[in-house]
């Protein structure tokens, strides 16, 4: 059994937070794939679910943020999940908004939930870090976080939740790059083959070459000419 966990708080008030990309990530898995019903366990909302012939749990943590780990815990005991097989989707700010990056093992580069798993379960999980961009500077960071996704975010931010969606059965069999690349097939659509450098065939025949003489002559000048 794998252990896919979305980060974020929990209550309405943090809904639509960049702090809670973890969560809506989940939520739009279990929608899309028929998971559930959600319930409450393990001190956050757990839900079941399939990929194929992988059995998954979900779990949003409802401990607050920097108190993840505690949930996380409890369902690897009860369910005698490894690290190895748990899956953390998190807001990164380190990474542009909408760019999308796996990574296993590792420091927790001072996210208070990476920091909370590490503490409980060590960090040798995987993680799926959501770019959310960076208010550039540290001190902004804890309002910035907490802070809904403006109203421009939310093309790509649902492009790229369904691509989570799309590519999930994939990285829960260990295939991350078809992951990724479902992800980018919603994030960045392959383009047509026209390009904007294409034209149209011209209706006027080329000049020809400047080593090729060229017959100025009437077609009635070239007639009498054959019959000299």
């Amino acid at each position: 059994m794998k252990l896919i966990v979305g980060l974020g708080n929990p209550g309405a008030q943090y809904a639509g937070h960049r702090h809670n990309i973890g969560f809506m990530a989940l939520d739009r898995i279990a929608g899309d794939h028929g998971a559930g019903p959600w319930r409450a366990k393990f001190n956050g909302e757990v839900a079941e679910g399939r990929f194929g012939s992988d059995k998954v749990l979900l779990l949003k943590p409802t401990t607050f943020m920097n108190d993840s780990g505690r949930a996380v815990q409890a369902a690897c005991a009860f369910h005698k999940i490894a690290p190895a097989d748990v899956i953390v989707f998190h807001d990164e700010i380190d990474l542009a908004p909408g760019k999308v990056r796996l990574k296993t093992g590792g420091g927790h580069a001072g996210h208070n939930g990476l920091r909370s798993i590490h503490a409980h379960i060590g960090p040798d999980y995987d993680r799926v870090r959501l770019g959310v961009g960076h208010p550039g500077h540290k001190d902004r960071v804890p309002g910035y976080v907490l802070h809904e996704f403006a109203k421009a975010d939310q093309d790509w931010l649902d492009d790229e939740l369904r691509g989570i969606s799309d590519g999930i059965a994939a990285l829960v069999a260990g295939q991350g790059d078809k992951f990724l690349n479902a992800i980018a097939l919603r994030t960045a659509p392959a383009r047509s083959s026209a390009t904007k450098t294409d034209k149209p065939a011209s209706a006027t025949p080329a000049p020809a070459p400047d080593h090729v003489a060229v017959d100025k002559r009437s077609p009635f000048e070239r007639l009498k000419d054959r019959f000299r």
